[in-house]
């Protein structure tokens, strides 16, 4: 049975058991209401507790029943039940309260949360609202700003912020069912409070206008984000049974969008990008101990990641001035961390407590997995790895985070190759969600699962790539590039194309990122390449043009922009460098719209992800969508360059 009822003296128990996450499908909805309607009946029960058995209390909706006809009972009919029965119902809330299950929890008449809970609407990231009451009961309970933000950005909330705002009444410090059944014992007597008769707290409607309006900037073309926070917005502007009406038109109207069909299609990509043929049985080896050989703004970044994490870790740089100035790094990365919010002074310190620094490889000896981030040169990446060799122990995972090297070359100085593998972590490496887990050709089973398997400890999305220049994301990259190029020297601009670009819903355009990461990287690769570039194949020069007059992006103050005082502007000399390039090639330069920008850039992606599905680099054309939408910023609402060209 989805839902069972037991009882404990007065106090009916009702639990929700729907593996693997409780989500709120149609036998979970009836049974839901069989069991409501027969406590709320008998007599000798007094109150009622609603919890989950397994890991999480309800995760959210079925997600296989959307696009197919609804079944009664619908779940704002079961939420309705909830807040209107006439005894009271306390939740007990253990892992997630997300979706639909925090707009059950809204419904109780009282909510109980272990310490370690997270309850947050995400409707948004698929394209969608909450669509049983939660942007109406919500904005009741903790107000409309933090409401709008919750909603709006599908947040996670953990306990001790939703303590404080008012979301939960009580953590339980022991057992959370006896917390529940206390707290339920409490209120019999009492008249159900209902959060929807609840007055709204009051609010700067002003300043509510500001965060709305920031919202749908922030959003780039993606409707759901602005949808949801103007439904908060009504929250406060309608009666509840009015703005649940307008909520639920909104909801049915996107769910049937193309926007959250693009969005459920991401979802769904990033389920299976975790699966890998050939690794259903293998289980990862247990890694605790990591090194990260460098300390640069990649490997500062890769340290931070690991730490949040749980693991300890130990950073090797090439002398005790390196060292020291890495380690400062990484606090820096720490302090700012503190600043936005993301974690406490507490956590700050309990994770520079597991990290240590050296300025000697042999530091790495303990270390069950050991990454490099040092300079993307060959010869400097094959002596540390056969260093390394020398040192771990046989077993230890060797990784390199290389962007555009052969991994495999870099094996063959590697004893047992087959503990070799590629972690390309994408830049900045703590904050960036995509990590191209590289099979090279040696690499065994288990140090594959394994690599996957830390990459998710991470909180990262990792994606198998085979062994090619670039990889997928920086080959799909380098062809976007190039036909961005090619219109560079056709006769577009720089902030043109990026214009075009952010207004399609990519977060940044290409030269502007370009600037971020720094034109000298890949100008390095170009000179190494040029001995073997075809020469009857189109070269553009501009690039190699800005950085022989020393334009090398943000770190210089001058790339395909100029950046006074830290801005971003438009430089006339890059023009004028862009002008000459065309005269030199022969070519009259000619004005684009942003639409036949954004059709050339999606046909140089399409083109190239269909190489690399041929040539097996890529697991599937889904794994490419994911790579583009989390390491280049193409807009998830639209689903992916592969998918909307028809490619699955």
């Amino acid at each position: 049975m989805a839902v069972s009822l037991t009882r404990d003296g007065e106090i009916a128990h009702l639990i929700i058991d729907n593996p693997p996450v409780n989500a709120t499908s149609h036998a979970v909805r009836a049974g839901l209401m069989q069991a409501l309607a027969q406590a709320n009946s008998d007599e000798t029960v007094s109150a009622i507790v609603l919890s989950c058995a397994g890991r999480t209390f309800v995760a959210g909706a079925d997600v296989k029943e959307f696009g197919q006809p609804p079944q009664q009972p619908f779940l704002p009919d079961v939420v309705s039940a909830i807040e209107a029965s006439s005894k009271p119902i306390v939740a007990a809330i253990h892992g997630t309260a997300l979706g639909g299950g925090l707009e059950l929890a809204l419904a109780c008449h009282g909510r109980v949360a272990s310490a370690d809970a997270e309850l947050g609407l995400p409707e948004v990231k698929l394209g969608i609202v909450p669509g049983a009451g939660g942007t109406q009961r919500l904005p009741r309970l903790i107000g409309v700003p933090l409401a709008m933000d919750l909603v709006s950005s599908g947040r996670r909330m953990d306990t001790a912020e939703a303590e404080a705002c008012g979301l939960i009444d009580v953590v339980a410090e022991g057992d959370l069912i006896s917390a529940a059944m206390a707290l339920a014992s409490s209120l019999v007597g009492c008249e159900p409070r209902q959060t929807s008769s609840l007055a709204m707290p009051a609010f700067d409607e002003g300043e509510a206008q500001k965060q709305f309006a920031a919202v749908e900037k922030k959003a780039r073309g993606q409707q759901s984000p602005a949808a949801a926070a103007r439904l908060v917005l009504q929250a406060a502007q309608l009666s509840f049974a009015e703005g649940l009406a307008a909520e639920r038109v909104c909801f049915l109207e996107l769910v049937q969008s193309d926007q959250s069909k693009a969005l459920r299609h991401v979802f769904a990509a990033e389920r299976v990008a975790a699966k890998v043929p050939g690794l259903e049985e293998v289980k990862p080896r247990a890694v605790q101990t990591v090194g990260v050989v460098g300390a640069g703004l990649m490997g500062a970044g890769i340290a931070v990641a690991f730490l949040h994490a749980g693991y300890t870790v130990r950073v090797v740089e090439r002398d005790e001035t390196s060292m020291k100035a890495g380690r400062v790094r990484i606090e820096g990365l720490f302090t700012r961390l503190v600043k936005s919010g993301r974690i406490s002074e507490v956590d700050r310190a309990e994770q520079l407590g597991r990290l240590s620094t050296f300025a000697d490889r042999s530091a790495l000896a303990p270390c069950d997995l050991v990454i490099e981030a040092v300079f993307d040169d060959l010869a400097v990446k094959t002596e540390l790895f056969a260093e390394l060799s020398t040192i771990v122990r046989p077993d230890a995972i060797l990784a390199t985070n290389t962007s555009y090297l052969d991994p495999d070359e870099i094996a063959a100085v590697v004893t047992n190759p087959e503990r070799f593998l590629g972690l390309h972590f994408f830049s900045p490496a703590n904050i960036m969600r995509l990590v191209e887990v590289v099979r090279t050709a040696q690499v065994a089973p288990v140090v594959l699962a394994t690599g996957l398997a830390v990459v998710k400890r991470l909180g990262k999305l990792g994606v198998i790539s085979g062994v090619c220049e670039g990889f997928i994301g920086n080959r799909l990259f380098t062809a976007y590039r190039r036909e961005c190029d090619f219109m560079l020297e056709d006769g577009v601009l720089p902030h043109e194309i990026d214009a075009a670009l952010e207004n399609y819903g990519f977060a940044m355009g290409p030269y502007a990122v370009n600037d971020m990461a720094g034109l000298d990287i890949s100008w390095a690769r170009r000179k190494r390449n040029a001995a073997t570039r075809d020469p009857s194949k189109r070269y553009v020069t501009i690039a190699d043009r800005l950085c022989e007059a020393g334009r090398f992006g943000q770190k210089s103050g001058k790339g395909y922009y100029a950046y006074p005082d830290g801005r971003r502007m438009v430089d006339p000399e890059v023009t004028a460098i862009i002008e000459q390039s065309s005269r030199d090639a022969g070519i009259d330069r000619r004005p684009f719209e942003a639409a036949d920008i954004v059709s050339r850039v999606l046909d140089g992606i399409v083109s190239e992800g269909r190489k690399i599905l041929d040539e097996g680099i890529a697991l599937r054309a889904s794994d490419i969508d994911l790579v583009l939408i989390n390491g280049y910023g193409y807009p998830a609402w639209r689903g992916g360059p592969m998918v909307q060209a028809g490619i699955q």
